[in-house]
Order: C-alpha cells, then sequence, then structure tokens
C-alpha cells in the first residue's frame, strides 16, 4: 500500500511508477511503499503560500496558545505513535526522545509567546535616535515572511525532526510543507494525520508529502525558507540547487557529524567523572541504534587513561541487552534497515584500515525475541586509533550506527586540536572536575562545535545528557555539520521573519510599533490609567501627576529608614571634588516618591506590582527640588495565569520624573534650557482582564431569569427538566451555605487545586458534566410538588446562604468538586453555574 501525502488540503497517493519500500526493522518485513510521483509538488507550495494570511494574521499568543492546544492534543494520543515507533526499531527508551521529545519542542516553543507582543509581528532591540533632541529615530521590526518552510528531514527522528522545525516556523506565522525520509515516513504521517484531524491548524498550515522527490526545490521563492537534516554529502548537494541562488533563499543544513567527548585528565577510574564518561558514551553509542546526528563518534581520552577506558566500556556494552525493542528488557533496538547496515559495515571497514575494533562484531548477532539475521540488528562497536594526528579517516568517515572510536591525546592543546579534526560538529562533550580545563577546552574549541557541555558530579544529575538538542538552545554547527541553526529559542522563530529597518518620527513608531518611544506623543487618559482593564490600555496611553517638593527632612529619614547613609545623602561637608552640589535624594526615594504619585489609591485591575526595569537616574536631585511624573502606557504583553488568580496581563509603564523648576547655572544654562528629566523607569503591573463571559447574578436579575421559566421550557442540552435544574441549585447553594456536608469530594486531592483555580478563569463551565452527588446518568427524585414551589425554596436557599457568609465572612466550606472554597470563591462559582444553567435553559438575554 502507498502512503499517502497530505498537500493543497487533501489526502492524496502518488502512483506506483517509482516506489520504495518501507520496512519493519525488526523482522525485515516489508510494510509498506512510499511515492511521490504525479503529486503536483509545485501547486503544494503554492497552496501554503495562498493560505498563510491566518497563520500571519495570528498574534503570538494565538500561535503560542494553538501549539500548546496541539501538544496537548497530540500528547494524549501517544501510545498509538509508540506502537508504530517499534517498527523503526526504537526501544521506548529511544522513542521518548522522539515522540515526546517533538511534543515538548510544541510546549517549548509556545511558551515563547510570553516574550512576545500581543501582535503578528515582532519589535527588535532598542529604538536608535538619529537626531539629537529625538524626534527622528529608528526601530527594526520583524514580520513574518510570506513563503512556506520547506523542510526535508533525516530517517533517525521521524517525529521529532518534523516538529522541532514546525513548531518554530507556526510560532514565526510561516506554513510548513514536510518531506520526510521514506525509510520512517509511516511514522511521520501518523502523526501528521492526527494533527489534521484534530483542526486546530489553520487550512494550509502543514503539508506532507511521504516520499523522495527531486523537484521539491525547483519552484522555491525569495519568501521560503529551506531546511535540511541529513547526511553532509546530500546537504552539500541541495545547497547548491540553481534556484537557491536564483531567489536567494535561506537554507539551513544541519548534517551528521563526528562529534567527540573529551575525558578530563583529572577524570581517573574511581572518580564521579570517570563513571558519568562511561555512562554518557554508552548511551551515546547505544540510543537509537547510534542513529543520531549528535552521538558521540570520537572519544577522546588521556593517553594514560586509554586502558581503563576500553575497559570500562567494554563492561558497560556488555549489559545491553538487544533485540525486540518492545521486550522490557531490551536496551538497544535496530537499525533502521538492513541497507543501512550493509552501510554502516562499508565505513567500519575504512575506519579499520588503520585503527583497532577492539569491542564488538559485525557479524550477525543473537537478538532477544526476534531473528538476528533477518532484523536491522547489530553489535555496538568500539574502534581504537592509536595515532590520531597521523591517520585521519577517524576524523573523516561517519559510521551512522552504534560505533564510536577511542583516541588517546596528551594535554589539553593536543584534546583541542583532535576536537576540530572532525572539521565541524554539532556538539562536544568535556567531562572533568576541573573548571580550569573546562574553560581551556571550551573557549578554544567552540568555534568549531555549535554546542558544548560540561559536565561533573554536580551537573550530571540534571543534565539532558551530551546527545539532547534543546528547544531554547541553538541546534547546528559549523564545517561539516552544516553550517546552520535550528531552534534557539526567539533566535529560532527570527530565522522565519524578515527584518526590516523603519525610520520616523517617536509618535509614528509608536504606532508602527505598538510601544511607546520616548518623545513620542502622549495620548492623554480620561481617567487613571490604572482604573482600565488590560483591553482597553494603548501604548502612549499617558497621565501627568501633581507636583512634590522634596524637602531635607525626606532625604534625613528615607536615610534613617533604608540604612542607606551614602555621604551625598547624609554628609554635606564631603561634597567638595564631587558631581554633587547640595543634599543629593537617593535614586531609589525618587522613584519612591514617584510611586506616590502616581499610584491609583483605589481598588481597581491593576492588581500587583510585577516589577521595576531599565531605571536610569539623569542628573541629580536636592532638597528643595520639586518634581511631577508622567506615566505613560509603554507596552503590553500577555501572561499565563496559573493558580487561584483571574486572567490577567503584564503593563509596561514608563516612568519619566522631571523636576518642575530646573536649574542649571553651574553649566550658563537658563531655566528654559535647563534639563528637567531627571530620572526615567519602566515599571511592570498585573493588570486584570475584563469579564465579558457571564452576566453578573444580581437578585433582580436571578428573578427575571426564574421568571421566564415554566415546566415546558426545553434545555439547550442535558436531560435535566426545568424543576430538576432549580433544585440542583437549591442543593448547590444548601451545600455553600454549610448546611449540606456529608459527602466526600470527588476531585482527587493531586488535581483539586488545578480544578478549584478554574473557577478563577472566565471560561464557561462544560456541558453534560456529570455531577458527582447525583447516581451517573440518574437524575435524584423530586423533592418539591411543583416548579414554583422549587423556585422559591432556591431563593430561601440563597438567602440563608448570603446570610450564613455575612456572619461568617472567613469561613470555607466544601464542594463537591471544587474542595474547600471561601465566600469570594462560592461567589465565582455561583456566578459560572448560574450562568450555566440559565444558559441550558435559554434564560439569559
Amino acid at each position: 500500500m502507498i502512503l499517502e501525502s497530505y498537500i493543497n488540503g487533501h489526502w492524496v497517493k502518488g502512483d506506483d511508477s517509482n516506489t520504495r519500500n518501507m520496512y519493519d526493522a525488526i523482522t525485515g518485513d516489508v510494510i509498506g511503499l512510499t511515492s511521490t510521483e504525479g503529486l503536483d509538488i509545485a501547486s503544494a507550495l503554492q497552496f501554503g503560500r495562498d493560505n498563510g494570511k491566518a497563520l500571519r494574521d495570528m498574534t503570538f499568543q494565538q500561535r503560542g496558545n494553538m501549539i500548546k492546544k496541539l501538544a496537548l492534543y497530540l500528547n494524549k494520543r501517544k501510545e498509538q505513535f509508540y506502537e508504530i515507533s517499534y517498527k523503526t526499531g526504537a526501544t521506548r527508551a529511544d522513542s521518548w526522545v522522539d515522540i515526546e521529545g517533538g511534543f515538548g519542542n510544541l510546549f517549548a516553543n509556545a511558551s515563547l509567546r510570553k516574550l512576545f507582543p500581543d501582535q503578528s509581528y515582532a519589535v527588535e532591540g532598542d529604538a536608535i535616535d538619529l537626531s539629537r533632541g529625538g524626534r527622528f529615530m529608528a526601530h527594526h521590526i520583524l514580520v513574518p515572511k510570506k513563503g512556506v518552510a520547506v523542510h526535508i528531514n533525516a530517517f533517525n527522528f521521524p517525529v521529532w525532526g518534523m516538529l522541532e522545525k514546525c513548531a518554530v516556523n507556526w510560532m514565526a506565522g510561516m506554513p510548513a510543507v514536510v518531506l520526510p525520509a521514506p525509510q520512517t515516513a509511516f511514522l511521520t504521517e501518523a502523526v501528521v494525520r492526527e494533527i489534521i484531524n484534530s483542526g486546530i491548524l489553520p487550512k494550509g498550515s502543514l503539508q506532507l508529502l511521504s516520499g523522495l522527490t527531486t523537484s521539491i526545490l525547483d519552484t522555491v521563492n525569495s519568501q521560503d525558507v529551506v531546511t535540511f537534516t541529513g547526511s553532509a554529502h546530500t546537504g552539500r548537494k541541495l545547497k547548491v540547487h540553481p534556484r537557491l541562488t536564483e531567489e536567494s533563499v535561506p537554507f539551513t543544513m544541519e548534517a551528521d557529524s563526528l562529534n567527540a567527548s573529551i575525558l578530563g585528565p583529572d577524570a581517573v577510574p574511581g572518580t564521579p567523572e570517570f563513571a558519568i564518561f562511561i555512562k554518557e558514551v554508552r548511551k551515546e553509542i547505544t540510543s537509537k541504534c547510534g542513529q543520531k546526528c549528535t552521538a558521540i563518534r570520537r572519544v577522546i581520552v588521556p593517553e594514560n587513561l586509554m586502558e581503563d577506558v576500553q575497559i570500562a566500556l567494554g563492561k558497560q556494552l556488555e549489559r545491553t541487552v538487544i533485540g525486540d525493542p518492545k521486550l522490557r528488557e531490551v536496551r538497544m533496538g535496530a537499525l533502521i534497515n538492513n541497507d543501512q547496515r550493509d552501510a554502516i559495515k562499508t565505513q567500519i571497514a575504512k575506519i579499520a584500515q588503520t585503527a583497532d575494533m577492539v569491542y564488538g562484531s559485525t557479524d550477525t548477532i543473537e537478538a532477544m525475541g526476534a531473528d538476528g539475521a533477518k532484523g536491522a540488528f547489530m553489535s555496538p562497536i568500539v574502534m581504537r586509533e592509536n595515532n590520531p594526528f597521523k591517520n585521519t579517516q577517524v576524523h573523516e568517515i561517519e559510521a551512522f550506527g552504534p560505533v564510536t572510536t577511542l583516541m588517546p591525546y596528551n594535554g589539553v592543546e593536543e584534546a583541542i586540536e583532535l576536537a576540530q579534526m572532525g572539521k565541524g560538529s554539532l556538539v562536544s562533550s568535556v567531562v572533568t572536575a576541573d573548571d580550569a580545563f573546562a574553560k581551556a577546552y571550551t573557549i578554544e574549541a567552540a568555534s568549531h562545535h555549535g554546542r558544548i557541555l560540561t559536565l561533573n558530579r554536580d551537573s550530571a544529575p540534571q543534565s539532558t545528557g551530551h546527545g539532547s538538542p534543546l528547544p531554547l538552545l541553538v541546534h547546528g554547527g559549523p564545517g561539516r555539520a552544516g553550517g546552520g541553526e535550528e531552534m534557539g529559542g526567539i533566535r529560532g522563530i527570527k530565522h522565519y521573519m524578515q527584518r526590516c529597518a523603519v525610520q520616523g518620527s517617536p509618535t509614528s513608531l509608536t504606532e508602527i510599533t505598538g510601544i511607546y518611544q520616548p518623545n513620542g506623543d502622549y495620548k492623554e487618559a480620561e481617567q487613571h490609567p490604572f482604573a482600565y482593564h488590560y483591553e482597553d490600555i494603548k501604548p502612549g496611553m499617558s497621565l501627568k501627576t501633581h507636583k512634590r517638593t522634596i524637602t531635607d527632612n525626606d532625604i534625613q529619614n528615607f536615610a534613617n529608614l533604608t540604612w542607606d547613609h551614602f555621604y551625598a545623602h547624609t554628609d554635606i561637608t564631603s561634597l567638595d571634588g564631587s558631581i554633587f552640589e547640595k543634599r543629593t535624594a537617593h535614586g531609589y526615594f525618587i522613584i519612591s516618591a514617584a510611586a506616590g504619585l502616581f499610584v491609583y489609591p483605589n481598588k481597581g485591575p491593576v492588581s500587583a506590582n510585577y516589577g521595576l526595569e531599565d531605571i536610569r537616574f539623569l542628573r541629580p536631585l536636592y532638597h528643595n527640588d520639586t518634581i511631577y511624573v508622567r506615566l505613560t502606557c509603554k507596552e503590553k504583553r500577555e501572561r499565563d495565569v496559573s493558580g487561584r488568580e483571574h486572567p490577567s496581563g503584564i503593563v509596561k509603564w514608563y516612568v519619566e520624573v522631571f523636576d518642575a523648576e530646573p536649574v542649571d547655572y553651574e553649566n550658563g544654562k537658563t531655566d528654559e534650557e535647563a534639563e528637567a528629566l531627571v530620572a526615567v523607569a519602566t515599571i511592570l503591573t498585573m493588570v486584570e482582564k475584563k469579564q465579558t463571559t457571564f452576566v453578573e447574578m444580581t437578585e433582580s436579575r436571578i428573578d427575571t431569569c426564574l421568571s421566564k421559566l415554566n415546566q415546558d421550557t426545553k434545555p439547550v442540552w442535558g436531560a435535566m427538566t426545568p424543576q430538576q435544574m432549580v433544585e440542583h441549585l437549591e442543593l448547590t447553594y444548601r451545600i455553600a451555605a454549610g448546611e449540606i456536608q456529608d459527602f466526600e469530594v470527588a476531585t482527587p486531592d493531586k488535581l483539586l487545586d488545578k480544578v478549584a483555580a478554574t473557577l478563577w478563569d472566565y471560561n464557561k463551565m462544560p456541558r453534560d458534566y456529570n455531577f458527582p452527588l447525583y447516581e451517573a446518568g440518574i437524575q435524584p427524585a423530586l423533592q418539591h410538588k411543583d416548579l414554583d414551589e422549587a423556585k422559591k425554596a432556591m431563593l430561601n436557599a440563597r438567602k440563608a446562604y448570603l446570610d450564613f457568609y455575612k456572619k461568617n465572612k472567613k469561613a470555607t466550606t466544601n464542594n463537591a468538586v471544587f474542595g474547600k472554597l471561601n465566600k469570594y470563591e462560592w461567589y465565582l462559582m455561583e456566578r459560572k453555574h448560574l450562568n450555566h444553567h440559565f444558559e441550558q435553559f435559554n434564560l439569559l438575554d
């Protein structure tokens, strides 16, 4: 059966004129075919471009939440992917890196939304003043490219390889066309099918080509981005494709490389570092059967420790059980197929022209639970090259499997030189307790590696390991490794965006960037800015405060309060030769006094002070000087809310402190010419969002809703009758008032805080939820003779609930779902609950 591709919004098959087999790595059986013959690949790329506007128009917050939702969706279905992954030869642990590591990339990149503004484009760096006086300036913005990201992937990580790239281009607002390696395309296809089924991504955001094609680069254009993961040989051929040159298409390459791990001379047998080193090398040989672009290919060891390392590593490898990856005892599965096994043997033979095989064999092995001859099984192989400076094959030839080579060094300079002889790699590691050795190696070797891991007894327990690229770190390397970069947090997202320098006035750039620029026009607020909810605050919204004169007593009292007795504040006899003319106000007193001028005292949407940044004191302020403050909204940022807290965002406020009567006679300036700006700072406040989901449930509102309800009213969902619903509300009020408490809370303790926190959000209650105090699927017997009597009883129960909390303001009572709730949380519960059931019977206006 030919594996389907997903292009132009449909699942389609290539024809059978040029198919390739896909194999079960364990049995050697053919499990399907791949083909892209007959597919219109050019139209697929154009389809992505044509439909990319939906992604581009989304804000970073929307894209991040979309990706997070997708990660949660896929994570719930992960077991089906594990079952498929066994056919690639991967153990459960191997598959975890690929499958859940891929989902982890989605989660990690989704979290980056908090570092971007709530708009579809980004602003980079600080503003640049292009004129004296600050009326002409520049800024850099980053906008999504209007093309598609073309991802050409290797076989060894069919899930991670796709998602680590797509997570980044989706965050940037760019669609993707994925071309997985045909050997493992069946696993990629299974994940893509679930992604499409979820309906979470906008149309055209993801397309899949299941099989090889030689034409995918023929129609790329300057707005597209091409990434490649695979062999250096194939990557170099793609890199010189004429279309890439003609259209100046960005191309990033992540190629297999001869990564090295160095054992420090201090890490002798018996030290924790020696054990860490052996464990790390063994893991990198056997993990994914050595089919990792980051695997340790060269083990660089002090000459006097070569024998110790060889013996210890051999003992570790002897304990590695090889066989069917579904078996619990198995620690290493199979290579992707027998063709790959043959290719590895050829490479081993080349290395063996000068190096010795000191562990393992290329002969057929016995595999637990499988046929070692039919499956693509192979023994771990350790080579030993005693003359690595003379015999360079080990620095040039890679056997992409469970193969590594030991080699000796004398002194850190030789270790560095050997590592660099690989001509560029994705990662190197150095295992040592000697930080001086680690520094000497890292600084000199960094030019040849994309990442360097320093390991010792302190970092090892929490280290992700030599071979683990992380979403927030750059993944790539120079030279043989391809010269490209992937992931890297914000850096990776920028790769799919166009940087543009924008020039203009501060007022114009405030509008363009969505960030207030100093010297831009203020937008005078109609009321105090702290009285607005998050959604109503706009960059440039500003308030000018009243004035305050700083007295000598203020300065001395602040010094006594804080114990800051710096001479400029407390000893005016010591000012000679300093920059100060008189008793000087503390910088932090100026900021505190400024806060006293601009803070809004009433309770409102501003729920907390979130921080202070970018504070600058521009000139001294002396006793008897008078100040005023200009408070201006600089920028808004979304934030994730967890726990018992209402939805909110972060607002950054630009604080300017001015001297109301500036004097600078020392420099011959008039009052009008003197510099009035004394200090600037950015303060951050946590500001609640508007609650627009629920109708406030006042007594009159409840009466109005109940008056619309009669026995013939039909529910929009669910099986409740009107009277059953009203009696259910009565029961809830009696529980809230503590009248009924003889029940167990149904929510498990470990989930209780998370569930209770949902009362604070603005999301509606789920429909068709089974109330835990009722027998599943069965409504309790009616307690009142008719609906009118039930309404009266419900209202009486509500009055009793309100009276209870008037008399017992600190009381808490149990709820069957949410656990212990206080007075305010019962108010939140009532608002959600009544809205839920009144909406159920269409009683709300």
